[in-house]
Protein backbone atom coordinates (compact mmCIF):
# COMPACT_ATOMS: atom_id res chain seq x y z
CA UNK A 1 0.00 0.00 0.00
CA UNK A 2 1.46 3.27 -1.04
CA UNK A 3 0.97 5.94 1.80
CA UNK A 4 2.87 9.02 0.55
CA UNK A 5 2.03 9.75 -2.94
CA UNK A 6 4.04 12.30 -5.37
CA UNK A 7 2.82 15.72 -6.67
CA UNK A 8 2.66 14.44 -10.24
CA UNK A 9 0.31 11.09 -9.24
CA UNK A 10 -2.04 13.52 -7.39
CA UNK A 11 -2.12 15.72 -10.21
CA UNK A 12 -2.92 12.79 -12.25
CA UNK A 13 -6.08 11.74 -10.22
CA UNK A 14 -6.88 15.85 -10.27
CA UNK A 15 -6.71 15.82 -13.93
CA UNK A 16 -8.26 11.99 -14.72
CA UNK A 17 -11.54 13.36 -12.49
CA UNK A 18 -12.01 16.63 -14.38
CA UNK A 19 -11.89 14.77 -17.88
CA UNK A 20 -13.70 12.30 -16.90
CA UNK A 21 -16.44 14.96 -15.09
CA UNK A 22 -16.70 16.53 -18.33
CA UNK A 23 -16.98 13.66 -20.81
CA UNK A 24 -19.71 12.35 -18.55
CA UNK A 25 -21.23 15.77 -19.09
CA UNK A 26 -20.63 15.83 -22.89
CA UNK A 27 -22.91 12.19 -22.69
CA UNK A 28 -25.23 13.47 -21.02
CA UNK A 29 -25.84 16.72 -22.66
CA UNK A 30 -27.73 15.19 -25.49
CA UNK A 31 -30.24 13.99 -23.15
CA UNK A 32 -30.42 17.72 -21.35
CA UNK A 33 -30.88 19.11 -24.43
CA UNK A 34 -33.68 16.83 -25.76
CA UNK A 35 -35.55 17.42 -22.57
CA UNK A 36 -35.10 21.29 -22.85
CA UNK A 37 -36.25 21.28 -26.31
CA UNK A 38 -39.59 18.88 -25.01
CA UNK A 39 -40.03 21.14 -22.41
CA UNK A 40 -39.67 25.00 -24.92
CA UNK A 41 -42.51 26.84 -26.66
CA UNK A 42 -42.92 26.05 -30.14
CA UNK A 43 -41.57 29.47 -31.76
CA UNK A 44 -38.57 29.10 -29.41
CA UNK A 45 -37.73 25.64 -31.20
CA UNK A 46 -38.41 26.78 -34.39
CA UNK A 47 -36.46 29.43 -34.41
CA UNK A 48 -33.19 27.41 -32.46
CA UNK A 49 -32.78 29.16 -29.73
CA UNK A 50 -33.00 26.45 -27.07
CA UNK A 51 -29.70 25.52 -25.82
CA UNK A 52 -28.96 24.77 -21.95
CA UNK A 53 -32.55 26.11 -20.28
CA UNK A 54 -35.89 26.06 -21.27
CA UNK A 55 -37.32 28.81 -23.46
CA UNK A 56 -41.50 29.59 -22.44
CA UNK A 57 -41.62 26.17 -20.33
CA UNK A 58 -44.74 23.98 -21.06
CA UNK A 59 -45.97 20.54 -21.13
CA UNK A 60 -47.60 20.91 -24.36
CA UNK A 61 -45.47 17.77 -26.03
CA UNK A 62 -45.91 15.97 -22.66
CA UNK A 63 -49.77 16.38 -22.67
CA UNK A 64 -50.12 15.50 -26.25
CA UNK A 65 -48.56 11.91 -25.99
CA UNK A 66 -49.99 11.17 -22.25
CA UNK A 67 -53.67 12.68 -22.48
CA UNK A 68 -54.80 10.17 -25.12
CA UNK A 69 -55.46 6.49 -23.80
CA UNK A 70 -53.90 4.86 -26.37
CA UNK A 71 -50.86 5.99 -25.03
CA UNK A 72 -51.18 3.53 -22.35
CA UNK A 73 -52.86 0.46 -24.53
CA UNK A 74 -49.76 1.12 -26.55
CA UNK A 75 -47.19 1.09 -23.38
CA UNK A 76 -48.88 -2.38 -22.33
CA UNK A 77 -48.22 -3.31 -25.54
CA UNK A 78 -44.77 -2.88 -25.58
CA UNK A 79 -44.43 -4.28 -22.26
CA UNK A 80 -45.82 -7.60 -23.31
CA UNK A 81 -43.47 -7.54 -26.57
CA UNK A 82 -40.24 -6.95 -24.17
CA UNK A 83 -41.23 -9.35 -21.80
CA UNK A 84 -42.09 -12.19 -24.17
CA UNK A 85 -39.89 -11.16 -26.77
CA UNK A 86 -36.44 -11.10 -24.32
CA UNK A 87 -37.43 -14.24 -22.90
CA UNK A 88 -38.05 -16.00 -26.12
CA UNK A 89 -34.50 -14.35 -27.43
CA UNK A 90 -32.49 -15.50 -24.36
CA UNK A 91 -34.36 -18.54 -24.14
CA UNK A 92 -33.50 -19.96 -27.85
CA UNK A 93 -29.96 -17.91 -27.58
CA UNK A 94 -28.79 -19.73 -24.87
CA UNK A 95 -29.56 -23.18 -26.40
CA UNK A 96 -28.45 -22.70 -29.43
CA UNK A 97 -24.80 -21.03 -28.02
CA UNK A 98 -23.82 -24.01 -26.15
CA UNK A 99 -23.76 -27.21 -28.44
CA UNK A 100 -22.64 -24.84 -30.97
CA UNK A 101 -19.49 -23.90 -28.65
CA UNK A 102 -18.52 -27.43 -28.92
CA UNK A 103 -16.41 -28.84 -31.22
CA UNK A 104 -17.67 -30.74 -34.37
CA UNK A 105 -16.38 -34.05 -32.62
CA UNK A 106 -18.60 -33.27 -29.92
CA UNK A 107 -21.41 -31.72 -31.71
CA UNK A 108 -21.74 -33.79 -35.11
CA UNK A 109 -23.45 -31.84 -37.33
CA UNK A 110 -21.96 -28.22 -35.42
CA UNK A 111 -20.50 -27.19 -39.15
CA UNK A 112 -23.45 -27.48 -41.26
CA UNK A 113 -25.53 -25.65 -38.52
CA UNK A 114 -22.82 -22.48 -37.91
CA UNK A 115 -23.08 -22.48 -41.96
CA UNK A 116 -26.07 -22.23 -42.24
CA UNK A 117 -26.53 -19.35 -39.08
CA UNK A 118 -23.27 -17.73 -40.44
CA UNK A 119 -25.42 -17.30 -44.23
CA UNK A 120 -28.90 -16.09 -42.33
CA UNK A 121 -26.60 -13.42 -40.54
CA UNK A 122 -25.02 -12.04 -44.16
CA UNK A 123 -28.44 -12.32 -46.54
CA UNK A 124 -31.88 -12.16 -46.00
CA UNK A 125 -35.24 -12.91 -48.44
CA UNK A 126 -36.14 -9.34 -47.98
CA UNK A 127 -38.90 -7.10 -46.99
CA UNK A 128 -41.80 -8.89 -49.24
CA UNK A 129 -41.00 -12.73 -48.25
CA UNK A 130 -40.70 -11.60 -44.28
CA UNK A 131 -44.07 -9.99 -44.82
CA UNK A 132 -45.49 -12.86 -46.40
CA UNK A 133 -44.12 -15.64 -44.27
CA UNK A 134 -45.45 -13.45 -41.24
CA UNK A 135 -49.06 -13.40 -42.69
CA UNK A 136 -48.99 -17.04 -43.54
CA UNK A 137 -48.48 -18.03 -40.35
CA UNK A 138 -51.50 -15.58 -39.17
CA UNK A 139 -49.00 -13.81 -37.22
CA UNK A 140 -50.53 -10.16 -38.30
CA UNK A 141 -52.35 -8.25 -35.28
CA UNK A 142 -50.54 -10.82 -32.56
CA UNK A 143 -48.19 -10.20 -29.65
CA UNK A 144 -46.30 -12.93 -30.89
CA UNK A 145 -45.94 -11.42 -34.48
CA UNK A 146 -43.78 -8.50 -32.99
CA UNK A 147 -42.12 -11.35 -30.43
CA UNK A 148 -41.03 -13.65 -33.19
CA UNK A 149 -40.36 -11.77 -35.59
CA UNK A 150 -36.25 -11.19 -35.46
CA UNK A 151 -36.28 -12.95 -31.86
CA UNK A 152 -32.95 -14.98 -32.90
CA UNK A 153 -30.39 -12.44 -33.32
CA UNK A 154 -27.77 -14.54 -34.88
CA UNK A 155 -24.97 -11.83 -33.79
CA UNK A 156 -25.75 -11.89 -30.15
CA UNK A 157 -25.72 -15.91 -30.29
CA UNK A 158 -22.19 -15.84 -31.95
CA UNK A 159 -21.63 -13.96 -28.81
CA UNK A 160 -22.96 -15.90 -26.26
CA UNK A 161 -20.86 -18.98 -28.24
CA UNK A 162 -17.77 -17.64 -27.94
CA UNK A 163 -17.63 -16.77 -24.35
CA UNK A 164 -18.83 -20.15 -23.38
CA UNK A 165 -15.50 -20.72 -25.54
CA UNK A 166 -13.01 -19.07 -23.61
CA UNK A 167 -14.59 -20.85 -20.28
CA UNK A 168 -12.31 -22.89 -18.74
CA UNK A 169 -13.16 -26.38 -19.94
CA UNK A 170 -12.16 -27.87 -16.47
CA UNK A 171 -15.14 -27.02 -15.36
CA UNK A 172 -17.59 -29.16 -17.76
CA UNK A 173 -15.18 -32.11 -17.29
CA UNK A 174 -15.53 -31.64 -13.75
CA UNK A 175 -19.26 -32.04 -13.72
CA UNK A 176 -19.28 -34.43 -16.19
CA UNK A 177 -17.15 -36.22 -13.77
CA UNK A 178 -19.90 -36.13 -11.28
CA UNK A 179 -22.66 -37.36 -13.38
CA UNK A 180 -24.11 -34.18 -14.82
CA UNK A 181 -25.71 -34.21 -18.09
CA UNK A 182 -25.68 -31.37 -20.47
CA UNK A 183 -29.22 -30.04 -19.82
CA UNK A 184 -27.47 -30.01 -15.87
CA UNK A 185 -23.89 -28.37 -17.57
CA UNK A 186 -26.02 -25.50 -19.31
CA UNK A 187 -28.28 -24.48 -16.78
CA UNK A 188 -26.15 -24.96 -13.05
CA UNK A 189 -22.77 -24.75 -14.60
CA UNK A 190 -22.49 -22.39 -17.18
CA UNK A 191 -25.77 -20.32 -17.46
CA UNK A 192 -24.59 -18.65 -13.79
CA UNK A 193 -20.92 -17.94 -15.25
CA UNK A 194 -22.74 -16.24 -18.20
CA UNK A 195 -24.11 -13.48 -16.58
CA UNK A 196 -21.98 -10.37 -17.82
CA UNK A 197 -23.24 -11.51 -21.67
CA UNK A 198 -26.16 -12.73 -21.13
CA UNK A 199 -27.03 -9.31 -19.16
CA UNK A 200 -25.49 -7.21 -22.05
CA UNK A 201 -27.39 -9.51 -24.89
CA UNK A 202 -30.57 -8.81 -22.56
CA UNK A 203 -30.13 -4.96 -22.39
CA UNK A 204 -29.64 -4.98 -26.10
CA UNK A 205 -32.30 -7.63 -26.78
CA UNK A 206 -35.03 -5.29 -24.51
CA UNK A 207 -34.08 -2.01 -25.96
CA UNK A 208 -34.14 -3.19 -29.72
CA UNK A 209 -37.64 -4.60 -29.03
CA UNK A 210 -38.45 -1.08 -27.17
CA UNK A 211 -37.37 0.99 -29.63
CA UNK A 212 -38.27 -0.69 -32.55
CA UNK A 213 -41.62 1.06 -34.54
CA UNK A 214 -41.58 -0.37 -38.60
CA UNK A 215 -42.31 -4.30 -37.74
CA UNK A 216 -45.56 -2.62 -35.64
CA UNK A 217 -46.64 -0.85 -38.49
CA UNK A 218 -46.49 -3.69 -40.91
CA UNK A 219 -47.85 -6.46 -38.59
CA UNK A 220 -50.41 -4.35 -37.16
CA UNK A 221 -53.54 -3.24 -39.02
CA UNK A 222 -55.35 -2.20 -36.31
CA UNK A 223 -54.11 0.81 -34.02
CA UNK A 224 -55.01 -0.81 -30.69
CA UNK A 225 -52.38 -3.52 -31.79
CA UNK A 226 -49.37 -0.85 -31.94
CA UNK A 227 -46.91 -1.11 -29.90
CA UNK A 228 -45.54 2.36 -27.60
CA UNK A 229 -42.80 3.45 -30.75
CA UNK A 230 -45.63 2.55 -33.68
CA UNK A 231 -48.12 4.56 -31.74
CA UNK A 232 -45.76 7.60 -31.39
CA UNK A 233 -44.98 7.58 -35.13
CA UNK A 234 -48.45 7.77 -35.91
CA UNK A 235 -49.27 10.36 -33.60
CA UNK A 236 -46.35 12.49 -34.91
CA UNK A 237 -47.66 11.89 -38.45
CA UNK A 238 -51.28 12.94 -37.07
CA UNK A 239 -50.26 16.29 -35.37
CA UNK A 240 -48.55 17.80 -38.58
CA UNK A 241 -49.84 21.02 -40.25
CA UNK A 242 -50.99 18.62 -43.18
CA UNK A 243 -53.79 16.80 -41.58
CA UNK A 244 -55.44 19.39 -39.13
CA UNK A 245 -58.64 19.74 -41.10
CA UNK A 246 -60.23 16.82 -39.43
CA UNK A 247 -59.12 17.85 -35.77
CA UNK A 248 -61.50 19.32 -33.48
CA UNK A 249 -60.85 23.46 -31.81
CA UNK A 250 -59.64 21.46 -28.80
CA UNK A 251 -57.13 19.69 -30.68
CA UNK A 252 -56.34 22.68 -32.86
CA UNK A 253 -55.51 24.96 -29.79
CA UNK A 254 -52.92 22.50 -28.87
CA UNK A 255 -51.70 21.69 -32.23
CA UNK A 256 -50.48 25.38 -32.34
CA UNK A 257 -48.39 25.01 -29.35
CA UNK A 258 -46.64 21.71 -30.79
CA UNK A 259 -44.40 21.83 -34.07
CA UNK A 260 -42.84 18.04 -34.85
CA UNK A 261 -39.20 18.57 -33.13
CA UNK A 262 -40.86 18.81 -29.48
CA UNK A 263 -43.14 16.28 -29.92
CA UNK A 264 -40.16 13.99 -31.18
CA UNK A 265 -37.48 15.20 -28.32
CA UNK A 266 -41.02 14.39 -26.09
CA UNK A 267 -41.07 11.08 -27.61
CA UNK A 268 -37.05 10.30 -27.31
CA UNK A 269 -37.39 11.29 -23.83
CA UNK A 270 -40.41 9.50 -22.87
CA UNK A 271 -38.95 6.01 -25.11
CA UNK A 272 -35.79 6.09 -23.10
CA UNK A 273 -37.23 6.47 -19.45
CA UNK A 274 -37.99 2.58 -19.02
CA UNK A 275 -34.47 1.92 -20.54
CA UNK A 276 -32.76 4.07 -18.01
CA UNK A 277 -34.80 2.06 -15.22
CA UNK A 278 -33.48 -1.35 -16.20
CA UNK A 279 -29.91 -0.43 -16.71
CA UNK A 280 -28.80 -0.18 -13.10
CA UNK A 281 -29.41 -3.25 -12.61
CA UNK A 282 -27.59 -4.93 -15.60
CA UNK A 283 -24.46 -2.29 -15.45
CA UNK A 284 -22.91 -4.06 -12.49
CA UNK A 285 -22.55 -7.38 -14.53
CA UNK A 286 -20.71 -5.64 -17.66
CA UNK A 287 -17.34 -5.52 -15.75
CA UNK A 288 -17.81 -8.63 -12.84
CA UNK A 289 -15.75 -11.45 -13.48
CA UNK A 290 -16.79 -14.65 -14.71
CA UNK A 291 -14.17 -17.02 -13.95
CA UNK A 292 -11.97 -15.70 -10.77
CA UNK A 293 -11.65 -18.46 -8.64
CA UNK A 294 -13.42 -21.13 -10.54
CA UNK A 295 -10.56 -23.18 -11.41
CA UNK A 296 -7.61 -23.59 -8.99
CA UNK A 297 -3.64 -23.68 -10.72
Amino acid sequence: MIENRSWGSKAFDVFNLIFLIILTLLCLLPLWYTLMVALSEKEAVQAGLVSVFPIGFNLFSFDAILSDSGFFRAFWVSVQRVVLGAAFTMLVLSLAAYPLSRTSKQFPGRNLLMWAFVFCLLFNGGLIPWYITMRNYDLMDSIWGLVLSGGIPIFNMILIMNFIKNLPEELEEAAKIDGAGPWRVLFQILLPLLKPVLATVLLFTMVGHWNEFFQGMVLSTQAENYPLQTYIQQLVVTTSLDNLANLSLEDLDRASKLNNESLNAAKIFVAMIPVMLIYPFLQRYFVKGITLGSVKG
